[in-house]
């Protein structure tokens, strides 16, 4: 027996759809506000204390992470791995970060925070938490916690989607992007 077509449920998933793809637009407009606000503002806060932006997050990384190997930084960064060992070189020269041969590998080099740009880290990271306790103070404790859900749950989608996942990989060598690359 087939099923009697109804036009009605065609027409609540068209509707469906197209509140799904205004929602996307909406948030695509508002995350895109958001990460060049913070672009910038990251930018001007972080290189006053005379490293970049990325400098900062390779910091973060092994403050939080740990040491490792620089393939490894690179990974988490998300970066080629000639782009994290200068990025590596300036943090050592600068004496944030020293490099060392790996516990597990002689032929290997492990990389690791100094108490110096530990300092450093953590005096960049209280000042940022410090601007999102003012931008914050007004909320509501609720909205608070569901904006840090929501914003925590869109990254690591995000992450699954386009850095570990389906959407992974979409530009070919040398740039090249969309179906060509795909082919």
């Amino acid at each position: 027996m087939q099923p009697k077509f109804r036009p009605e449920k065609q027409l609540s998933a068209r509707t469906t759809n197209a509140a799904a793809l205004a929602d996307a637009e909406a948030l695509h407009g508002a995350v895109s506000d958001l990460v060049r606000i913070y672009q910038f503002r990251d930018r001007d806060k972080i290189c006053c204390h005379d490293i970049s932006v990325t400098q900062c997050y390779a910091l973060e990384a092994l403050a939080e992470k740990g040491s490792m190997r620089s393939q490894a930084l690179a990974e988490l960064l998300l970066l080629d791995k000639s782009t994290t060992t200068r990025v590596v070189d300036a943090l050592e020269r600068k004496g944030y970060v020293e490099r060392n041969a790996d516990a597990t590998d002689a032929r290997a080099l492990s990389l690791k925070i100094t108490k110096q740009g530990r300092s450093l880290y953590e005096t960049i990271n209280r000042e940022l938490i410090a601007q999102q306790a003012e931008l914050m103070a007004d909320l509501d404790p609720g909205i608070r916690a569901g904006a840090t859900d929501v914003i925590r749950r869109l990254a690591r989608a995000a992450e699954v989607r386009f850095v570990t996942g389906i959407g992974a990989g979409h530009c070919a060598p040398g740039g090249e992007c969309g179906p060509k690359a795909c082919s």
